[in-house]
């Protein structure tokens, strides 16, 4: 059985730019969870019962893709699990147990 996607709508709260010239092109994006009177947050109901919270903040580099965002404007996440972490091994089916040292 496989885990379920978990969808979030989050809105653009501030972009930044560094101020070093001739530095390549970078941003750093500040999302939050779009809720209340903001948009129509009931998307948001799949994973928060009741007001949404959390914070995403991503650095980008690719020209493209800092364009792709806007101040204000509200994005849609999706959350897909996989079936390997990144550095390769497989996602044990159940979590390891936690043997606290002392």
């Amino acid at each position: 059985m496989s885990a379920p996607t978990v969808r979030a709508k989050f809105f653009v709260t501030d972009i930044q730019h560094p101020p070093t010239p001739g530095s390549e092109p970078y941003a750093t994006v500040y999302l939050q969870p779009v809720f209340g009177s903001y948009g129509d947050g009931t998307v948001n109901e799949t994973w928060s019962k009741y007001t949404p919270s959390g914070q995403i903040v991503m650095s980008i580099t690719n020209p493209a893709a800092i364009e792709a965002f806007e101040k204000g404007r509200a994005y849609f996440i999706d959350f897909t699990p996989i079936k390997e972490r990144a550095d390769g091994p497989p996602v044990p089916s159940s979590p390891p147990s936690h043997n606290p040292v002392g």
